[in-house]
């Protein structure tokens, strides 16, 4: 109940930073940032839905390993893909790590009931807080954009929801 209460004061705190700066005419933060199997994300605010806490999810045989299973998000039965695992990075996960994750739902504008697991919500960030952008690999998935480096020298993957909502390696969750 706490992760519930905490996350929609997250929410709230958020929403609230957004508007002042858009009052302000301050440069608005254009991704959230996660992470996932120990890599950095981020993820288009534009395209991300609500967060949730970690809740049941009820397993669907016969699926990918990355493919979670259903949940009852808000009285909307979403699918539940780990984001790590999709991309290749999976890692093994207790019960306390997974009480401390987030579902992070697509936007209802993608129209695919949706949820990423992701380890750790790390904020917001803006185009000003890295230092160069480096292009994705050739071999990439169309969904994956620019590594942007931050000052301290992290990278952080852009993830475009909508065009992962519409690949056929997301859609295809038969095993």
């Amino acid at each position: 109940m706490a992760n519930r209460e905490a996350l929609r004061d997250l929410q709230s705190r958020l929403s609230g930073r957004l508007q002042a700066a858009r009052n302000e005419g301050v440069q608005v933060a254009a991704w959230l940032a996660v992470q996932a199997g120990g890599r950095g994300y981020l993820l288009p605010l534009s395209q991300s839905g609500e967060i949730f806490p970690w809740t049941g999810v009820q397993p669907v045989p016969y699926t990918k390993p990355w493919f979670l299973g259903i949940a009852n998000l808000r009285g909307t039965l979403s699918g539940v893909a780990d984001l790590a695992e999709l991309l290749g990075h999976a890692c093994p996960r207790s019960e306390v790590q997974l009480a401390e994750s987030s579902l992070l739902g697509l936007n209802a504008a993608l129209e695919v009931n949706a949820a990423l697991l992701v380890d750790k919500l790390q904020g917001l960030r803006a185009a000003s807080d890295f230092v160069h952008a480096e292009r994705p690999k050739e071999t990439a998935s169309a969904f994956l954009g620019p590594v942007h480096v931050d000052a301290s020298g992290q990278h952080w993957q852009e993830l475009n929801l909508q065009q992962l909502s519409q690949a056929a390696e997301f859609l295809n969750i038969r095993a």
